[in-house]
This record gives structure tokens, C-alpha cells and sequence, in this order.
């Protein structure tokens, strides 16, 4: 017995549904498979970013380390110049003799290791001003200091004093990588006639 022929399209439809819709499925796990791969792509780069801006977060704090304990090798030898700066002779008078260059060798972290090495360069005299009320004839120990009144400078009677400023300048080379620093410093400096006309006349 022959069916109608609508009835023999129904198989034909259902198998035609099927596949279309066994095609939007492949479709589908397609489209799930791309944004899968581009998600990954956004997580890998979003890693490599992170790790590459705290590699640079890291070297900038080591500079800043490295930069902070040159400075703290040049303050070092800043001082010691100071300190050693015209000393006066064993029998007290002032020093006539010319600062000159001299070089350091700081060891920052205490191993017994050389870490920066300081050249400071020969303090000069940039500025001198003569102190107000000296120019008398009286002189005391140095030639700089003695009697005078009990108010404003206590220099009144004391020989020309001059109140002078020298400049001290620093090169620091980190010698673990090459890196230089420059430190410069003022000092302040009393000095009589002698030594005024021989460092800042």
C-alpha cells in the first residue's frame, strides 16, 4: 500500500533537520574553539606584561639603591676631606698648604670589599668675605681667634679673618658596575690674612 505523498516527506524533512542542525553544533564548538584561543592569547600577554613592568619596577629600585649609596660614598669622603681641610701646623699656626686631590675607597656594606671608589677633586676657594669688625693688631692662638668685646662677632682686635667658601667636588665609580656619580659640597672656612692671599686672593 503506498502512502500519501506527504507522508513520505516527513522522513525527508526530519533527516534534513537533523543534519542542519548537527551543522550549527559544529559551528557552534567552532566558534567556542576560536574565542577559547583568543582568551588565551589575552591571558598570556596580560602575564608577560606583568612580569616584564615588575622586572622594570625592580631595576628602577635597584638604580635608585645603587645611586643613594654612591652619594652616600661621596658624603663619606666629603667629610673627611672637611675634617682634614688647613690643618694647623703642630705648633698651632695655620696651614699655608694647598689642598690637593686625593682619592677614597668606601666600603658601603662593611665586607672588607672596595665597593665605590671616590676621587675628590682639589678643594678650591670660591668665595672669601672679609669678617666684620676684625683688622686689629691683637692675635691669638692660629692668628684667627684672641680678645675682643663682648658683643657681635667676639672678632673686634683680631687680625683680618675672612669667612670663606670652598667648593669640593666628587666623582663616584660604582665598581660593581661601572656607573659614575658626581657629589659637590660647600664648606665653610675661616682663614686669616696669610691663608687668604694664598688659596682665595
Amino acid at each position: 500500500q503506498q502512502r500519501p505523498p506527504e507522508q513520505r516527506r516527513w522522513p525527508e524533512r526530519h533527516t534534513v533537520r537533523r543534519v542542519v542542525r548537527a551543522a550549527r553544533i559544529r559551528g557552534q564548538r567552532g566558534a567556542a574553539l576560536i574565542v577559547g584561543l583568543i582568551m588565551l592569547v589575552l591571558i598570556t600577554l596580560t602575564v608577560v606584561a606583568a612580569f616584564s613592568l615588575t622586572n622594570a619596577n625592580l631595576k628602577a629600585v635597584g638604580n635608585v639603591q645603587v645611586r643613594n649609596e654612591a652619594v652616600a660614598a661621596g658624603n663619606r669622603a666629603i667629610e673627611e676631606v672637611m675634617t682634614s681641610l688647613l690643618p694647623p701646623a703642630a705648633d698651632g699656626t695655620p696651614s699655608l698648604v694647598t689642598p690637593v686631590a686625593t682619592v677614597s675607597n668606601v666600603d658601603i656594606n662593611n665586607d672588607g670589599n672596595t665597593d665605590y671608589t671616590v676621587q675628590v677633586a682639589a678643594p678650591t676657594c670660591v668665595r672669601a668675605i672679609q669678617v666684620s669688625g676684625s683688622g686689629g693688631s691683637a692675635s691669638g692662638p692660629g692668628g684667627i681667634s684672641g680678645g675682643g668685646s663682648s658683643s657681635g662677632s667676639g672678632l673686634s682686635g683680631v687680625p683680618n679673618a675672612y669667612n670663606s667658601v670652598w667648593d669640593i667636588s666628587t666623582s663616584i665609580a660604582d665598581l660593581a658596575t661601572g656607573v659614575n656619580t658626581a657629589v659637590r659640597a660647600g664648606v665653610r672656612v675661616l682663614l686669616n690674612q696669610a691663608q687668604y692671599d694664598a688659596f682665595c686672593h
